[in-house]
This record gives structure tokens, sequence and C-alpha cells, in this order.
């Protein structure tokens, strides 16, 4: 095994990401007791320096590679680390280290630079007029103020005139943007890339406070009910009611994608379909599938994880390259070509920061690949080879 593959997997196994047949080639590669100082000397350089940890003990790695080769399951990876905000950190020093590792092998073909994405919107106003919204600009109407970054409503009373109907607005979020909106009620929403929402500028007093995920993905921390009278809290998506009392949840839905997935972080929603109702609790998530909308599956699952985009992170497990350059496709706003389909399926795990280039995430994806996968940026195209 070459010494810059073995670096490879000295990385993976650092950071609990090593497959079984990496850890099998480690445990043969360190039966050559040059290649035990190689390992203790990498280590130090780009372990114990960055971390400032003391000395690494080779035998105690051995026997630890021998424990993780004894219980590795089919699916042969760990999984990603539930405190995201602490792994985003810890992972990214390592994955740096192994970019230089792998510099001067692999390069990501680049002939335009792509941006990275920012605060950005559009405000679609009950007359109809629209708004753009970015960093930098700041807009005001009497009902709501904004920065740039941030859509605040200014709170009024609840209006017990049922007649007096509300007025709605749009925010839209483009490919490549993400935005914060605070509504009327105090309820807080995070909007991601190529997502739309539609909400009443003010509520009225005794009815359910209810807004719509038109498209896209959205985190609600919402204003408990406790202080609105209890009036209920409600989310609409295009096949699925959400009823909420006072909670985080996220929500998926995104107009290519069959699944809508709605993932709670604390509290309890209920997820109405039109047939059947279910209820569920922190780090459960329901999927409803378009090709079978009558049903709704839980699933258990890490909500950090899963909502880890609103702190800014990427956060990858055991997702395929498919599935993680549809992802990285919306931030970046480009579209993605894949040369060979064989390349769809290969499998990562790992964080990343949102605030990296598209350059410094391809290197990473690079020289975490067992195999040779290249990228090249072409007119805002990522072609896979």
């Amino acid at each position: 095994m070459k010494k810059s593959k073995a670096h490879k997997i000295i990385v993976k196994f650092l950071d609990k990401e090593a497959a079984s047949h990496e850890l099998n080639k480690l445990n043969n590669w360190l039966k050559n007791k040059k290649n035990q100082t190689d390992f203790n000397r990498f280590v130090k350089a780009e372990y114990l320096t960055i971390a400032s940890m003391s000395d690494y003990d080779l035998q105690e790695a051995k026997k630890n590679i021998y424990k993780k080769l004894e219980k590795v399951k089919k699916t042969h990876r760990i999984a990603i680390y539930k405190r995201i905000a602490v792994a985003a950190s810890f992972v990214l020093l390592f994955t740096l280290g192994l970019i230089e590792i792998n510099k001067k092998e692999k390069g990501v073909i680049q002939t335009e630079t792509i941006e990275i994405g920012s605060s950005k919107a559009i405000l679609t106003l009950e007359n109809g007029n629209q708004v753009s919204l970015e960093k930098g600009k700041s807009y005001t109407n009497g009902k709501v103020n904004s920065n740039g970054e941030e859509l605040l409503y200014v709170a009024t009373s609840q209006t017990k005139d049922n007649q007096d109907v509300p007025s709605y607005n749009c925010l839209a979020i483009p490919r490549g943007g993400k935005f914060f909106i605070r509504l009327v009620d105090g309820t807080k929403v995070w909007l991601n890339s190529e997502s739309k929402i539609k909400y009443p500028t003010r509520f009225i007093k005794g009815e359910t406070r209810m807004v719509e995920l038109l498209y896209g993905e959205a985190y609600f921390e919402v204003s408990p009910s406790t202080k609105h009278n209890g009036d209920a809290f409600k989310v609409i998506t295009k096949t699925q009611e959400i009823n909420v009392l006072g909670t985080e949840f996220n929500i998926k839905a995104y107009n290519n994608e069959d699944e809508i997935a709605t993932t709670l972080v604390n509290g309890s929603v209920e997820i109405n379909n039109g047939k059947i109702k279910k209820t569920i609790k922190p780090n459960q998530q329901s999927v409803i599938n378009s090709k079978n909308p009558d049903l709704i599956k839980i699933l258990e699952i890490d909500a950090a994880q899963e909502t880890s985009w609103v702190k800014g992170i990427f956060s990858f497990n055991e997702e395929t390259l498919e599935e993680m350059m549809q992802v990285l496709s919306r931030w970046y706003n480009v579209d993605v070509v894949f040369e060979t389909a064989e390349r769809k399926s290969y499998v990562f795990t790992g964080v990343l920061e949102r605030t990296k280039s598209i350059n410094d995430v391809l290197k990473l994806i690079e020289g975490t690949s067992d195999d040779d996968i290249e990228f090249e940026i072409n007119q805002k195209i990522i072609i896979i080879k």
C-alpha cells in the first residue's frame, strides 16, 4: 500500500470513519515496523500538533483497530457524531491535512469561480410587488424590516374580527441562497436554498396560526400557543399538515424529491396526510413518499445532523455522491453531470462547512475517495469523471 493511501486511511481511522476493508489494510500495513514509525510520525505531524494532544499510543491504536474489525457491520461505516457543532471543527482539522497530502496528486479542474451561497431572497407583498433582499441592502414598509439577511415582522395585537381577513406575503429563496424570517407572532423560520413560504402578515385571535411551505426546506422555532391565547400553529405542505403547539422542527419538501421529511428537534408535532395522523417525538422523522402518499413512515434519526444546515454545516451520513451533489448544487447554484453512472453510488460520510468554496469541498471528496474520482467545473456545471 502506498504511503499516501495509508495516510488517507489513517485519517479516516482517527475520524472514526474507516470502513472494514480499510481497517484491514491499515492493520496489515502496520505489521511492518517501518510503517509503524511512519504512522507515529504522521499522527504527530497532522493530528497531535493541531489538536494539542499528548503522544499517540500505537499499540492502543492497533487494539482499537481490532475492536472495530470485530464490531463493524455490513454498512461498515461509523455514524456521524451527534454533536454537529463540535464534530464539524474536529473533522475539518483532519480533512484539511488530508487535502494537503493529496493536493499534488489531484486537483479540481476549474475554469470559472463559483460563488458560495449567501443571504438572498425575493419578498412578494400582498399587492403583488416584489422586493429583492440581499446582504448589504435594507428594506422597510411599516410592517416589516430587513437588513438584507433577515426579515422581521412588527408584532401587532391579534384581531377578533374574523371578517377582517389578513393579507399574505411570500418569501422565495433562490438556489445559492438562505434567509431568516421572524413572523409577526414571534415564530422564527430559517429557509434553505430553493425554498418558498407563504404566511400572513398578522394572525386572527382565536384561530390557528397557519403558514404554508410551498416547496423546499425550512426550520421552524414556533412561538408557543401559551403566548397566543392557546392558538395552535399549523404548517401546510403539498401532501401533509403539521399541527404544532410550540416546538422546533425541520421540513424538507423539495419539488424534485419524492419524499417529504419532517424532523422533530424538541416538543411534539402531529403529522396528518388526510387519512392518517401520527405524532412524532424528538429525534424522530416522519416520511411521506409521493408514490405512496397514504403511508406515514416514522424513523429514528439524529435531529442535530438532519438540521445542521441551520448552523452552517453540511452533514452527510452514508449518503451517495448523487445525493450529496444534489445538496451542494442548491447551495452553490450549479448543475451536476455524471460521466459514468457508477460514480453516483459512491458513499460518503462526513461534515463540511457551508462557508467553504466549492473547490475546497470537491478537493475533500476527491481526497477521501478510494476511487479516482475527479471533478471539472465549466460554466457553472460540475462534471464528475
